[in-house]
């Protein structure tokens, strides 16, 4: 499938999945509060740093060599069994972490033991979310595009109905233990609706780990790893940054800016992670990926600068709407904000062609340092300029960050050229 075709498809589970992260937005808003969506936020950002170390760091590598080896299964076999063992491994000894440091995490978390039972929920259903999130790899290195919108589609409307409940009962330790399960508890979904696929058996997911493999998966999950821990721990710093600064409710206006951004870019982001790793991945030549790359600035892009000015014309209805009347003070970062949402867009197109072509050492040290370097930014611009130079250091960053890995990613391509 070309990226037209992928993004019309794709575009109907993205519709779905931004309406229900919406409305589940809006739900938060009214039961959980701004201040509770700042818990929710930090307990998010350690989420996807767990995860990561408990296996998904190698799904983007999973998809390269799934989609690499697309004419030879039993390559494909091996990736899987090696891949799965690691996951399972590494899931188990997440989780037995997780319970035995769980005071010290939910004080660091949370900053009180208060929601700690929260972390149990969640080691306990490790072992779910990160093998979801493997099967979901295959199919999307598989290029099983129906499939995995189906799967997307019903994994949106899974989340939507038990974090909405557990909320709404619960208020803000329901929404944490819905962030717990809810992942995990999808996998059940995902096999059900994946059942009759040949290629899901058992025994093509588990086996002797191979060592040329893992040295191939190691690549990846080192910059998956750098990635999504200094990422998160940068999001996790930068919040204890702003609650020192503005306070707690501050926090939670930031969070709610930053999910409003994520969700009305979840088209392009969407695309990004689906079309193209994939369709790099396959590309050999340096006109080649050059060209692909320019399609996704000519057709992404655009959507990115379209959807954010809309936002802004409609802010006030837009933050009624989505959230509450509470939450009205975001608008203060939201110009900034959108400038450097469509920033980071354009910067993502050039960082997946990194990826497909596994240019680790680039991506590591542009990840690493971009990814800290937010933090002294944004000390700076809000001393200068108050609340809204959290948004106007989020630009700054994004900004450097393009010009930087495009600058250096080109160089590295055309030296790799046959």
């Amino acid at each position: 499938m070309n990226l037209i075709k992928i993004s019309v498809l794709n575009g109907v589970a993205v519709l779905i999945k931004t309406a229900t992260m919406f409305i589940l937005n809006k739900i938060l808003a009214v039961y959980v509060g701004p201040a509770g969506y700042a818990a929710i936020g930090q307990f998010q950002n350690f989420i996807q740093m767990v995860t990561s170390f408990a296996g998904s760091a190698i799904n983007t590598a999973i998809i390269k060599y799934t989609a690499e080896y697309h004419d030879d299964r039993q390559k494909q076999i091996n990736i899987w069994k090696t891949s799965g063992s690691i996951i399972l491994i590494s899931s188990l000894f997440s989780a037995f972490l997780i319970i035995v440091f769980q005071n010290q995490i939910a004080l660091y978390v949370f900053h009180s033991l208060e929601y700690k039972a929260v972390l149990v929920w969640f080691s306990c259903f490790l072992i779910f979310f990160t093998f979801n999130s493997f099967i979901l790899a295959i199919l999307n290195g598989l290029q099983e595009m129906k499939k995995l919108v189906i799967v997307n589609i019903m994994g949106s409307i899974f989340s939507l109905i038990l974090t909405s409940l557990l909320a709404i009962y619960y208020n803000l330790y329901g929404a944490l233990v819905a962030l717990s399960i809810y992942q995990s508890l999808a996998f059940i979904v995902t096999i059900l609706l994946c059942s009759k696929l040949n290629w899901l058996v058992l025994s093509n997911f588990f086996g002797k780990i191979d060592k040329e493999i893992t040295k191939k998966l190691a690549a990846f999950a080192l910059m998956a790893l750098v990635s999504v821990f200094f990422g998160n721990m940068a999001q996790i710093l930068l919040r204890n940054l702003i609650i020192d600064q503005f306070g707690l409710v501050h926090a939670g206006y930031w969070d709610a800016m930053t999910r409003l951004s994520n969700g009305y870019l979840l088209f392009a982001s969407t695309v990004l992670g689906v079309y193209y790793l994939p369709k790099l991945s396959q590309l050999k030549r340096y006109q080649e990926v050059k060209t692909e790359v320019l399609l996704g600035y000519k057709f992404i892009l655009p959507v990115a600068i379209v959807s954010s000015v809309l936002i802004y014309i409609f802010r006030d209805f837009v933050v009624k709407t989505l959230f509450t009347e509470d939450f009205l003070p975001m608008l203060e970062l939201m110009v900034w904000q959108l400038i450097g949402d469509v920033t980071k867009i354009g910067s993502w197109i050039v960082s997946y062609m990194m990826l497909s072509k596994a240019m680790t050492g680039i991506f590591v040290v542009t990840e690493t340092i971009f990814a800290l370097s937010i933090l002294p930014i944004t000390y700076v611009s809000i001393t200068y300029f108050g609340f809204k130079g959290i948004a106007i250091a989020f630009f700054i960053n994004c900004l450097i960050y393009w010009i930087v890995c495009g600058f250096f990613s080109m160089i590295k391509l055309k030296s790799l050229e046959p």
